[in-house]
């Protein structure tokens, strides 16, 4: 009786080898703006012709099935938005957002960008040591900390407090602030170490610290 032998594929998967809607849908979930065919045709490995016929397919999809988004093509590429039937919902959740307490994970990572601002979302992931695009968006929401310009050598959005923050908080300026810096020697280096090292993660999906269950009110 012969043995049935099962081929077992190690090694990671290529990026070609993926199916190309759900891939697309997986980068589209994580792009702070509108990405054009030409960029997901590079990082994809696809002729961009596919790429364009996918994407519009895709769009017409969530159309015909009236899901709560939808994918569009603005400013030269394609992002997902909040379909304008549910505009309500969305600013329900967003108004509600503004009473909710902090949690410490967002509490953390308010403090890391009072501390080093003009600071980038990946270097503040790489202070607190996990990804922080789902509380970023929290405190971006609350009002407490803004965009405020690019990165020269990255082009990375950076990031400041409000001065909403400085009368939550009950300061006059930054400058009163506690002293910090006594408390991290060695906050440069690791950042220096392992900044290309930072994964990219979902911003849409639950922050990895939404299980922090301690909060407080700001």
């Amino acid at each position: 009786m012969s043995e049935e032998t099962t081929e077992v594929r190690t090694g990671p998967v290529s990026v070609a080898d993926l199916d190309l809607k759900p891939a697309l849908e997986a980068v589209l979930m994580v792009v702070d703006e509108p990405a054009t065919e030409e960029y997901l045709s590079k990082i994809l490995e696809r002729p961009r012709r596919l790429i364009g016929k996918a994407l519009r397919e895709l769009a017409d999809d969530y159309t015909a099935q009236g899901r709560g988004f939808e994918l569009r093509y603005v400013a030269g590429g394609w992002r997902f938005y909040t379909r304008a039937e549910y505009t309500a919902a969305v600013e329900r959740f967003v108004l509600d957002g503004q009473q909710a307490r902090l949690t410490q994970a967002a509490l953390e990572t308010l403090a890391v960008v009072a501390y080093r601002q003009p600071v980038s979302r990946s270097r503040v992931s790489v202070v607190r040591g996990v990804n922080c695009d789902g509380v970023m968006r929290t405190l971006l929401q609350r009002g407490l900390v803004a965009e405020a310009g690019t990165e020269p050598e990255t082009g990375a959005i950076l990031y400041v407090t409000t001065n909403y923050f400085l009368e939550r908080m009950g300061l006059r300026g930054l400058d009163e602030l506690p002293e910090l810096a006594p408390f991290l020697p060695e906050a440069e280096a690791i950042e220096a170490e392992t900044l290309e090292g930072v994964p990219s993660f979902d911003p849409d999906a639950p922050d990895a610290d939404a299980d922090d269950s301690t909060t407080t009110e700001l």
